[in-house]
């Protein structure tokens, strides 16, 4: 009986093996890209507790800040406050390029409007053109949808066409949160305008072309990869510099040939 209740005793009181936990919060960009990466990860390392959510890039960057993330999604640059909250324990780490599309819903785009200047875009969202007919479309007033100001889609495309990652939108008339709720919007409408991530362009949404200089330059994967396209961005991870060994190696997998095929399967393009 003594043999048996020591046997019993030294069993209970062996190490159980550490469960590693991972939470990555953030851009809804990015969200795709790491919803199936952790998809492959989990099921190879069962050991992780990885779990991804989103709420954009603005959260994203609260949550490392708070401690409720290890890592971040970020599709926009760091702003400088939000670089002071941080300081030097994190590092941004781009996994991938994408571009902000100037998106219209597709009878906008089927009734000749295909390309605009940046100025007529900023005159959109300033509210000084507020129908399609002085653009070249038919005669029906512009529904103009901007984004919450956390979103890092937002301050991407305010930066580049309105000048300031901040600036007001007038002329807006609907505010939205995730691409995916943007994008219904778009695809519901019949003269919708708004800012939408590469990725999530289809065919009841549309990308237009954009002037530059002159020349007419289209949201392309190959526009996006060699810096034509004006409105571009990376995507990236803020993950602790010094980090475990098993954010390292999600972040090697992300990284890796397999981990940017999962990239460039989700709409964007590589990095490595």
């Amino acid at each position: 009986m003594g043999r048996w209740l020591l046997l019993l005793l030294s069993l209970v009181c062996l190490p159980l093996q550490a469960v590693e936990r991972i939470r990555v919060v953030g851009s809804t960009t990015v969200l795709p890209i790491m919803a199936e990466a952790a998809k492959v990860f989990r099921q190879r390392h069962p050991q992780v507790k990885l779990t991804v959510a989103g709420g954009g890039s603005g959260v994203g960057v609260a949550s490392v800040v708070r401690g409720m993330a290890e890592i971040g999604m970020v599709s926009r640059s760091l702003t400088a406050r939000e670089r002071k909250r941080l300081g030097e324990r994190v590092e941004l780490v781009p996994i991938a390029r994408d571009a902000v599309a100037v998106a219209v819903s597709k009878e906008v785009y089927l009734s000749g409007v295909r390309r605009l200047t940046l100025k007529q875009v900023a005159a959109i969202y300033r509210g000084e053109i507020d129908n399609w007919k002085a653009l070249g479309g038919t005669d029906k007033p512009i529904l103009v949808v901007d984004k919450e100001a956390s979103r890092g889609t937002r301050h991407v495309f305010a930066r580049v066409v309105l000048g300031h990652p901040h600036a007001r939108a007038p002329g807006a008339k609907i505010l939205s949160g995730s691409n995916n709720e943007e994008k219904a919007i778009l695809a519901g409408s019949d003269k919708a305008i708004g800012m939408l991530s590469h990725a999530w362009l289809d065919d009841a949404v549309r990308g237009i072309a954009v002037v530059v200089d002159g020349q007419v330059v289209e949201p392309s994967l190959e526009n996006i990869a060699n810096g034509r396209y004006p409105i571009g961005r990376d995507l990236s991870l803020l993950v602790p510099v010094d980090r475990t060994r098993w954010v390292q190696r999600l972040m090697d997998f992300l990284l890796s040939p397999e981990g940017q095929a999962i990239v460039q399967r989700s709409g964007y393009v590589p990095v490595m």
